[in-house]
């Protein structure tokens, strides 16, 4: 079944991401955006919906160093507390693995990697091509729909997952060289992000 949700696993890991974030203490580091500035609020997003994303124009080392990053931040982030309580030892473990890796914060850091899941979560695992979330998800519905071998619970499963997911705006991209970008980088950010449909 897992394999026919993975726009939904993206896009919930994303928000999960978002909102351990909101659990972790601010201190001016992880409040600053690249160049200095404080960074706005983000806006609170529609309930049971993840926030919307803060779009900037990838680089190639930016997603390269996420790749990097992956095996350290995934160790991390196996530490978080299950009761969501902020530790500030964990918080300034993030951040000194994300400043490792060339990022100025821990905040720019998750910036980069929503950027990379939004883009990630409209990509076709088949073709590769970017086709947007919207397509992915209902080219999954059809699937799961006309899957004879799984369960009539799995199935249901799915397909409520899918079609909440289906439910949620699609976030236009608004630097569309972030999609030649992701799909140039698209198994090795598939790897890590759990993806096991190549």
């Amino acid at each position: 079944m897992r394999e026919f949700i993975r726009p939904v696993a993206i896009t919930f890991s994303i928000a999960c991401l978002a909102a351990s974030m909101a659990v972790l203490p601010s201190n001016s580091a992880m409040a600053q955006a690249k160049g200095g500035q404080m960074a706005p609020a983000p806006a609170a997003a529609p309930a049971g919906q993840p926030p919307a994303v803060k779009q900037i124009a990838l680089t190639d080392k930016q997603v390269e160093s996420v790749i990097a990053a992956a095996k350290d931040m995934d160790a991390l982030a196996e530490k978080m507390p299950q009761d969501g309580k902020p530790d500030p030892k964990l918080t300034a473990q993030f951040e000194a693995a994300a400043k490792k890796y060339g990022f100025a914060s821990y905040d720019e850091y998750n910036t980069v990697v929503d950027n990379i899941g939004m883009v990630m979560s409209g990509i076709d695992a088949t073709s590769k091509k970017y086709v947007g979330n919207a397509a992915v998800i209902k080219a999954q519905i059809a699937e799961v729909q006309a899957d004879k071998k799984m369960s009539a619970k799995d199935k249901k499963e799915a397909l409520d997952d899918l079609n909440q997911a289906a439910k949620a705006p699609d976030q236009t991209i608004e630097n569309k060289g972030n999609i030649d970008l992701v799909v140039k980088n698209y198994d090795k950010l598939a790897a890590i992000m759990g993806d096991d449909q190549n």
